[in-house]
This record gives structure tokens, C-alpha cells and sequence, in this order.
């Protein structure tokens, strides 16, 4: 069975940093790419960032420059270093997988099941 499961979501004061992680099983990921997408209440899935298979990487103008999200195929696991977090963050992040190419959309194959960020201004 194929999963990925997220960790390090939390609770932070603006200004504040979280490291998410996101670890896949069942299959080896190194050649797919890999994102995160957020939601935040009453708002829809948005895409965030996204790295290649290559490390190319992809941010939302909203958090370039804040968020850098970087993948240790050995360990299967990608990562999502968010600094000078902002109430505006808050949302439950999700990572994604797909075979090829880096999508800005939601058509991902796999997707973990969500953590929780909340920013406290």
C-alpha cells in the first residue's frame, strides 16, 4: 500500500518556524515529483511548492523567500522549511506525489493525509 504521511505541523507565534516532513511508503519516490499544497478554512486547496525529481524547485508567490522545500530520496522523504510565518499560513498541509512533471494544479497521484499549521498572531 502506497502512503505518505506528514509530520511537524504545529502551533507557532507570527514570526516563528516548522519543519514539515512528508515520508512515503510502498514505493520509492525518487523519481516522481513531489509538492505541497495548503487549505486554509473555507478556502480551497492551493498549491505552495513543488521539487522535481532533478531538485528543481517551485514556490507560490505567496511564501518565496519564506518556505524552501528540498527531498532526501534515501530516506523517501521530502521536507518543507517554513520561516517568518504569518497568521495568513494557517491552513493543514499536504504533501503530493506524481510520475513526471511538476503540476501547479491538484493532479497529484498520492496524497499524504494533512498536518496542521497554525499561526497565533
Amino acid at each position: 500500500q502506497v502512503q505518505l504521511v506528514e509530520s511537524g505541523g504545529g502551533l507557532v507565534q507570527a514570526g516563528g518556524s516548522l519543519r514539515l516532513s512528508c515520508t512515503g511508503s510502498g514505493r520509492t519516490f525518487s523519481g516522481y515529483a513531489m509538492a505541497w499544497f495548503r487549505q486554509a478554512p473555507g478556502k480551497e486547496r492551493e498549491f505552495a511548492a513543488a521539487i522535481r525529481s532533478s531538485g528543481s524547485t517551485y514556490y507560490a508567490d505567496s511564501v518565496k523567500g519564506r518556505f524552501t522545500i528540498s527531498r532526501d530520496n534515501a530516506k523517501n522523504t521530502m521536507y518543507l522549511q517554513m520561516n517568518s510565518l504569518k497568521p495568513e499560513d494557517t491552513a493543514v498541509y499536504y504533501c503530493a506525489a506524481r510520475p513526471g512533471l511538476v503540476l501547479f494544479t491538484r493532479d497529484y497521484n498520492y496524497w499524504g493525509q494533512g498536518t496542521q499549521v497554525t499561526v497565533s498572531s
